[in-house]
């Protein structure tokens, strides 16, 4: 990691407040001492005190423990995923996985569909659909969990809608809705099905 990057990660940590993990190390060790000195004298509660009452305070100090070392762990948990965040957040070129993108795509994968169609169909704005356009389209495919099947099925019926828009398919626009259609797993029917809905629409 760049010391540019380390200095930001350093400067979005600051902001928590935290305190050094030192601390997190000691509670973490006095309380598993505490845990284990419970367990001794619960196990043998010796003749200082009542056995049963030592054994009463034994349990107390074996759960005082365990709570302190827990509050340290959750402590040294926190910060690493603090400082995980940030380093994702500062990582050069924002390369890092979107986690909310994928959580809001599981979520709603109707309307991530919808997208990628729109998408394909402002690609088709102009009559064709450059190799810099499908390989960004691609991308977005991915990111989408789209398989290739679907995606080439959308992009088939943006050319179409494109094509058909001003009421009629010249023989330079079925040539690009044939190449497309090679791609995919429609047959030739269904894209003449398809054609002829694009068409009939438009006219209506």
């Amino acid at each position: 990691m760049s010391d540019d990057v380390e200095s930001m990660v350093e400067e979005r940590l600051a902001v928590f407040d935290d305190e050094p993990d030192l601390n997190d190390w000691f509670e973490v060790m006095c309380g598993a001492a505490m845990a284990v000195l419970g367990i001794f004298h619960l196990v043998s509660p010796g003749n200082l005190v009542d056995p049963d009452v030592m054994r009463w305070f034994a349990s107390a100090v074996i759960a005082a423990g365990a709570i302190w070392a827990g509050h340290g762990l959750k402590d040294m948990a926190v910060k690493e995923i603090r400082r995980s965040i940030a380093i994702l957040e500062a990582s050069p070129g924002g390369s890092g996985v979107n986690h909310g993108l994928i959580r809001d795509v599981l979520l709603n994968p109707d309307a991530y569909k919808e997208f990628l169609v729109e998408a394909y169909n402002s690609a088709w704005e102009d009559g064709i659909i450059t190799e810099e356009e499908l390989a960004e389209l691609k991308s977005f495919q991915e990111a989408l969990g789209i398989t290739d099947a679907e995606a080439a099925e959308m992009n088939v019926k943006a050319a179409i809608k494109a094509a058909a828009k001003d009421g009629e398919i010249t023989e330079e626009e079925e040539e690009s809705i044939k190449k497309a259609a090679d791609k995919s797993e429609l047959d030739d029917s269904e894209v003449k099905k398809a054609i002829d809905d694009a068409l009939e629409k438009n006219d209506d």
